[in-house]
């Protein structure tokens, strides 16, 4: 398990781990693949290439970077499955309106 832990899992950068629950009866990671999400980058917080299931700082990012990036996921997501992805990762704090 750890094997393929390291081999499927960003565990190279900083990140809260998995960002969103799984959906029953998807794959969060190949939601994020197929709206071609991979790699995108708001600020400093980056969908990981490794793994599309988690937010990962690439660059500094900040709480505000990270949580504009889960919203951007979210309307993506939603817009192109008609699939609510919910996040798994605690969110403390004030927060600006997401800058989808």
């Amino acid at each position: 398990l750890t094997r393929q832990r390291r081999e499927k899992q960003p565990l190279d950068k900083a990140s809260a781990g998995s960002t969103f629950k799984r959906p029953t009866g998807y794959y969060t990671g190949q939601l994020i693949e197929q709206c071609n999400l991979r790699g995108m980058r708001l600020g400093g917080a980056m969908v990981s290439d490794k793994h599309c299931g988690f937010i990962v700082n690439e660059s500094q990012a900040s709480a505000q970077d990270i949580f504009n990036l889960i919203h951007r996921i979210q309307a993506v997501i939603k817009d192109q499955h008609g699939v609510e992805l919910k996040p798994e990762v605690k969110m403390w704090g004030e927060f600006d309106s997401p800058q989808v």
